[in-house]
């Protein structure tokens, strides 16, 4: 048999094989949470996220509050408001995704103690597709100009 004979099947071979797949982890980082007193209704948390791959974040959990909601802020006609994002938050590949003050960020609805500043509260985050993330959010005020 001829060398360029096998060369030709296998190029179409490697052509036709799988593509590797990307790793659906997504990084969390400078994850934090307001202070907040007993007795409060909620909370704002706040973290950045980077996925290599398409992406979206479902959903999170926290042992110290009843739920965890992601929100978006909006302004509309002078008016902030607020809303639950019930089908989640895009997460594009390659693209850093900041959940801050005054935009997208994660609600803590209902918390069952009082949230000191420099305390930390455990947050599981839930995605479509990467493994659920745990993360240590510190407790802290909001950098000076970060307020809504």
């Amino acid at each position: 048999m001829k060398p360029v004979l096998l060369i030709a099947p296998l190029a179409l071979l490697a052509a036709c094989s799988p593509q590797p797949l990307v790793d659906p982890a997504v990084t969390a980082s400078d994850a934090w949470c307001r202070p907040a007193v007993a007795g409060a209704r909620a909370v704002g948390c706040y973290v950045t996220l980077q996925s290599a791959a398409d992406d979206r974040l479902v959903g999170a959990q926290s042992p110290v509050g009843e739920r965890v909601e992601i929100h978006t802020m909006s302004m509309d006609g002078g008016v902030m408001r607020m809303r639950q994002l019930e089908d989640g938050l895009a997460l594009p590949a390659g693209e850093t995704t900041s959940l801050k003050p005054g935009a997208d960020h994660l609600m803590l609805i209902g918390p069952t103690a009082a949230l000191e500043e420099g305390g930390e509260v455990a947050l599981t985050l839930n995605f479509e597709k990467a493994p659920p993330a745990v993360v240590t959010a510190q407790i802290r005020s909001a950098p000076h100009g970060m307020e809504p």
